[in-house]
């Protein structure tokens, strides 16, 4: 896959994937991310301005369509073909799992991250998708492209050292992930669950589902409103729930 970054502060984006996994990906050369500042392409040659005061007053400064527009020209031109073309904007679709899922499946994205006030409307007719993070406003887009970009990396094949990881994460299957444990057996009087000791792979699995919907019911029930159940998953809720009420 192939990312591009439009930002005003490409420096931003230096140590975050540089390091970890979106570091080893890029060694590998399962990933290519490129950050271009597109205050470079403003056609103010003396003072290099992007924004501007929004016609018909208000507050704050919009950025220009100019900059962005030819930034895109020229990223088009250096690497021509199709491309997912992701605005931030509080305004977009709301960013999840199934949302990076579906990026996941592009060979090249690109992120356009806003600034000061918002954009001039014409700058939306280049996305292809307009996705925000949340329902809050951030300073600028940079952080939430990271978020994003993190989020879709992972799921690419051979990213992760083990495949099947990223389809048994939280969200991955529209419940919360169960709980994990790892050596020692008993930390400060803390023991890990018997069943997860016992070597019965049969009941850890059984255990598993069990618990992430338990996890899922009393955490985010939300979540159990989305998802179809099977029979199975139906009765061990159902278990569930008379054990919480009983507790």
């Amino acid at each position: 896959m192939r990312i591009d970054i439009l930002s005003l502060f490409p420096g931003m984006f230096t140590g975050v994937f540089d390091q970890s996994i979106i570091g080893k990906a890029q060694q590998r050369k399962l990933l290519d991310i490129d950050v271009t500042d597109f205050r470079a392409y403003s056609d103010d040659i003396k003072h290099h301005t992007v924004d501007d005061y929004p016609y018909g007053g208000g507050e704050g400064m919009l950025l220009k369509p100019q900059p962005v527009y030819a930034a895109m020209h020229a990223l088009n031109q250096q690497h021509p073909g199709d491309k997912r073309v992701i605005l931030m904007d509080p305004a977009g679709k709301k960013f999840d799992q199934t949302v990076a899922k579906d990026l996941a499946s592009s060979q090249h994205l690109v992120f356009i991250c806003g600034h000061y006030e918002g954009y001039d409307e014409r700058i939306h007719r280049l996305a292809t998708d307009e996705i925000s993070l949340g329902d809050y406003v951030l300073t600028g887009g940079e952080l939430a492209a990271m978020v994003m970009i993190d989020t879709t990396v992972r799921l690419l094949p051979g990213v992760l050292g083990n495949d099947q990881s990223a389809s048994h994460d939280s969200f991955a299957t529209g419940l919360l992930e169960h709980p994990q444990y790892t050596r020692p057996a008993n930390y400060a009087g803390m023991q890990v669950p018997d069943v997860l000791l016992s070597g019965n792979h049969q009941l850890i699995a059984q255990w598993h589902a069990k618990e992430s919907l338990r996890r899922t019911y009393l955490r985010r029930p939300d979540l159990l409103q989305k998802v179809t159940l099977t029979l199975e998953q139906q009765k061990l809720l159902a278990e569930i729930q008379a054990e919480e009420t009983k507790d």
